[in-house]
């Protein structure tokens, strides 16, 4: 078995690592196999980070024949000692499998169980519309973001590879083998901070600032809206910007901007219990029996789910889950919900931020 080592360069700036976990408890980790199939497939290298004073260094273990594989893992194990987070890139799909199938064939301990994943592929791909990526293959990623790499071979392409160099060792091939790993290693630091966007619904961030803004559409008529300026927990490598239902968002640094439609008008909240109600149609409101039972019986009828409500005049704001209660509808059958923007809740931000929040998550996930 070789080793190699390399030392590296991270840029806090770009993604504050540190803050998320302390940097002595990180290890990044990538592998190289021969297949899929832990069974019939030879793990021949595996390519590490881990950070020594805070500067982070490479490790690469190669296995120069496949019987070396145990030696590999062995090596690998030992530097997981201590260690409590490791960084991956779509390892909970294949590498940290493999890996623990071949610990179960060499019969020996493996120390994912007692460790936090981050799969950085698995953070950012539900947003992959959003960033307009075809795919969340590394390289594609890594071209979003404008990292350059030498390697320009996929893990397929070198099993091959790796098979003539069982046969016939050769620098050039070895060479080629380890610069391949060695660039996903350094990439898989390069591409910490599209782990940003996913941070939009993990981190905190601040509404630093709100305000309430009146224009007229293209058609002339009065609009309301509301516009909330955002600081983020680290800044966007690249914009971004969602149109979804009226509402939109950019965000670029560390700042976004969030625009949402605000409705002065009348809307309806109704009653959940309507079988304890009479409405009034002259009136077009529920009662509660208790109230309503004096009302001559020609004026009410018994009210139905439908028509349970009582009318309000006010502001609203637009929710496609329930965040704050009571809830409002413009008609019962409307899937559209809303809630009242009180004077009360304009005075604590905590309401803005959570509501920034539901906002951004219906912004990401709608269909």
């Amino acid at each position: 078995m070789k080793t190699y080592y390399d030392e590296l360069t991270l840029d806090l700036n770009s993604y504050p690592l540190d803050q998320v976990r302390d940097l002595g408890d990180i290890l990044f980790v990538d592998i190289e196999t021969t297949g899929f199939s832990a069974r019939s497939a030879a793990l021949y290298e595996i390519g590490c980070i881990y950070f020594e004073n805070e500067q982070p260094k490479l490790v690469q273990y190669f296995a120069e024949k496949p019987e070396e594989e145990r030696q590999v893992l062995e090596a690998f194990f030992a530097l997981c000692e201590g260690r409590a987070v490791l960084i991956h890139y779509n390892g909970n799909t294949f590498d940290i499998p493999f890996m623990k199938a071949k610990a179960v064939q060499y019969g020996l301990d493996h120390p994912f169980d007692r460790m936090e994943g981050i799969d950085i592929f698995k953070r950012i791909s539900p947003y992959k519309k959003i960033l307009g990526l075809e795919n969340c293959k590394q390289k594609t990623v890594e071209r979003f973001l404008g990292i350059d790499r030498e390697d320009q071979f996929n893990g397929g392409q070198l099993i091959e590879v790796y098979h003539e160099y069982c046969k016939n060792p050769s620098k050039e091939a070895e060479d080629l083998l380890v610069l391949h790993n060695r660039d996903d290693m350094k990439g898989m630091l390069k591409l910490l901070p599209v782990l940003t966007y996913a941070d939009i619904f993990l981190q905190p961030f601040r509404v630093v600032k709100v305000q309430a803004n009146h224009y007229a559409d293209e058609n002339g008529n009065a609009r309301d809206e509301v516009l909330m300026k955002i600081r983020f927990f680290a800044p966007f490598p690249q914009p971004v910007s969602m149109n979804r239902a009226d509402c939109y968002f950019s965000a670029e640094g560390m700042e976004g901007f969030l625009k949402v439609p605000l409705y002065h008008e009348e809307m309806k909240y109704f009653y959940a219990n309507y079988k304890d109600y009479y409405y009034l149609p002259l009136e077009d409101v529920a009662l509660h029996k208790s109230v309503a039972s004096f009302v001559d019986k020609e004026h009410r009828k018994q009210a139905k789910a439908s028509n349970c409500y009582t009318r309000k005049e006010s502001l609203y704001l637009p929710q496609w889950d329930i965040l704050f209660t009571p809830i409002f509808k413009r008609t019962y059958e409307d899937s559209l919900c809303f809630f009242e923007l009180t004077e009360e809740m304009k005075k604590q931000p905590e309401i803005f931020r959570q509501y920034a929040l539901h906002i951004l998550d219906m912004m990401a996930h709608a269909k």
